[in-house]
């Protein structure tokens, strides 16, 4: 049974769904539509947050700010079809480990989910 466990946070069914698909085998995937709906889930049950940077009420950089305030440690990976909209000295400040522009490159975030869920695992080793 996957053991890593992986919130995934974006408004769009669709994504959720491919990211169901693409990681089920080996992460246990829990999905939130909206920042409300990740902020009811217990702060620090997740080994990685993947979130959208447009959500609907707060956007994903707020999510991640309350969740880092709330005491969440794990990593982070953000994703959004606007790239534009993202300050690079907020992602170092929040933690937020990668960045992913839309449409995906599947390969590139699994690789990345696998990289950053093995660093935290060494990490937890020392």
């Amino acid at each position: 049974m996957p053991g890593k466990k992986i919130l995934l946070v974006d408004d769009e069914e669709s994504i959720r769904k491919t990211f169901l698909l693409l990681l089920k085998d080996k992460y246990r995937i829990t999905a939130a539509k909206d920042a409300e709906e990740a902020l009811d889930k217990p702060k620090n049950s997740y080994d990685l947050v993947i979130a959208d940077l447009r959500l609907p009420g707060k956007d994903g950089v707020e999510l991640v700010s309350e969740m880092r305030q709330r005491g969440y440690r794990g990593e982070v990976i953000l994703i959004s079809a606007h790239a534009e909209l993202v300050d690079p000295s907020i992602l170092g400040r929040l933690r937020i480990g990668h960045f992913f522009a839309k449409p995906l490159d599947l390969n590139a975030i699994s690789r990345s989910i696998d990289y950053l869920l093995a660093k935290d695992e060494g990490a937890a080793r020392i």
